[in-house]
Order: structure tokens, then sequence, then C-alpha cells
């Protein structure tokens, strides 16, 4: 066992005489200047690096890494990479999350499998459940994201926020150009490349009308016989 690993195994120790459950040592890597409260589980293939702070009752990994982040009591991250940010409290994150630096996740936000937020505060009660980028945005209270929604923040030069008020509802693969705001109690329709403000209590909508053109299948295969 090198010296590394005995100061590892002697962390590990620290917090379990402090109420903290690592059922399985050799895939855990606690370094010092760790704080991790009482009732919390770590799961194998998790690393918590210094200057992080884990509250009480929280279930982390496995296969998670955490480097200098504040996290709440009664947080479950699951398969998560969390950098210089804050989750607070009832927070449930994971699988295959990945939060970047400057970002709070709100009390009892929900973030999904393949979502990815950076820059951005996300506040209580808001899920984003899967396939979604935020960066660089201002989120409310109760939104709720559909599938495949990316705020698009960057023009090429420079970074730009999307503030997104309480209530708001953003449909399935939405593009939110940014800068850009959508109002309280709003509505964006799915497939939407949204590059305007969204009023308050309204359903914003940008996406061609579909058009179907009859025989075109017939009219390719005959051509291409030819």
């Amino acid at each position: 066992m090198t010296e590394k690993d005995v100061l590892n195994l002697k962390n590990i120790e620290f917090h379990e005489a402090n109420g903290v459950s690592i059922p399985y040592h050799q895939s855990v890597v606690i370094e010092e200047n760790v704080t991790i409260g009482k009732g919390t589980v770590i799961l194998p293939n998790t690393m918590i690096f210094p200057g992080v702070s884990i509250g009480e009752n929280c279930i982390i990994g496995p296969n998670t890494l955490i480097k200098e982040s504040v996290i709440g009591n009664d947080v479950k991250l699951n398969s998560v990479q969390c950098y210089q940010s804050k989750v607070l409290d009832g927070a449930d994150i994971g699988p295959f999350v990945h939060i970047r630096p400057n970002s709070v996740i709100g009390k009892r936000v929900h973030l999904g499998n393949f979502v990815e937020v950076k820059n951005s505060v996300i506040d209580e009660d808001t899920k984003v459940s899967h396939l979604t980028y935020v960066g660089d945005s201002d989120v409310g209270k109760r939104v709720n994201f559909g599938c495949g929604t990316v705020t698009v923040n960057y023009d090429g030069k420079n970074k730009h926020r999307t503030t997104i008020g309480d209530d708001v509802f953003i449909g399935c693969n939405t593009n939110l150009i940014a800068p850009v705001k959508i109002c309280d109690n709003s509505y964006t329709a799915a497939g939407s490349t949204i590059t305007q403000d969204v009023p308050a209590d309204s359903l914003g909508i940008a996406r061609a009308r579909q058009v179907n053109i009859d025989g075109w299948r017939n009219y390719t295969r005959d051509k291409y016989k030819k």
C-alpha cells in the first residue's frame, strides 16, 4: 500500500467515524479538507477533492467526481461531475450529468441523464430531465425543460445569457438564442428556435409550417430507376 493509499484510507476512516457510510473503501477517493455530514453514503468509484463540503443524508455516487463545490443536505448525485458549483438541498442529479463552474442548482431541482449546466442558476423545483444544455442562464422556479433543449449562448465572439421566468414550459428541441428572455408562465412550442423574448402567459412558436408533397416518393423512385 502506497503512502497515498494510506492517507486516503485514513481520510475514509475519519469520515466513517463521523457517521458517513462508505461501504467500498478500495474504489473511493476522499482527499483532505473535505467535509461530509452524518448519514451520507459514498458509493463506489467516487472521487471527492479538497474544498468540497457535503451535507447530511446524501447519496453520492456511484461514478461521481466533485471538486471545490458545496453540496447541501438530502442530495443525490449519480454519475455526476461537479466543479466549483453549489447544489442545494434535495436536488436529484444524474446519471451522466456535468455541472461546470459557477453554477447553482436550487432546492429539489432534478437534472436527468446527459444534461450539462455551465455558469447558470437554476431555481428550486425545476426539472431538466434529459439531453439538454443550460449555459450562461438564469432559470426560475418550477420550470420544465423538454428533451433536447439548448441555450445557444455563443455567437462566435461573445457569450450571452438566457433568462427564463417561473412556471415556464420549454418544449422539446427548443433552441433559445441568447440574449433572450422567456417570461413567467409562458411556453415554447416543440422544435422552435426562439430569437425574441416571449411575454408572460404566451406561447412562442418559431418553426416553418409543415408542407406535405403528395406522391414525392413515387416520383423519386421512378427517377432513380431511369
